[in-house]
């Protein structure tokens, strides 16, 4: 039999940041909102290279609210899940860090920050 290691009975902790990956929008910044069911993050204007993080803990079953943030860029909106447990459980990585990179061609997501895979455009 195994001792449950305390994060283990907590949950496990895992850190998300979205990065506005934009190169000219000095005039325009990206606005972000991030929610979830229980908890409302509020909004944020991010210029060039600001970026948004949070942290959040899975519960003991390896599931937590479903954390859905909300981009608008100019006149263009578009909502994704930053966090899903069931998607991102494994594909964060064995340093549970969820990065989301958004450019002016799309969405960018990573779980180190060196290596970035487009997910989804804005449209």
């Amino acid at each position: 039999m195994s001792i449950l290691e305390p994060q283990n009975f907590y949950g496990t902790e895992y850190n998300i940041r979205v990065v506005n990956g934009f190169t000219n929008n000095s005039s325009l910044p990206l606005v972000i909102w991030c929610a979830s069911q229980n908890s409302d993050l509020g909004g944020r204007a991010l210029q060039e290279h600001d970026d948004f993080s949070w942290s959040l803990r899975t519960s003991l079953w390896g599931t937590t609210d479903l954390f859905k943030c909300t981009m608008k860029w100019d006149r263009i909106r578009r909502s994704f899940e930053a966090f899903k447990a069931s998607r991102d459980i494994q594909r964060c990585g064995p340093f549970r860090k969820c990065s989301w990179l958004v450019r002016e061609d799309g969405f960018y997501f990573s779980n180190d920050e060196l290596n970035w895979k487009k997910d989804f455009s804005w449209l």
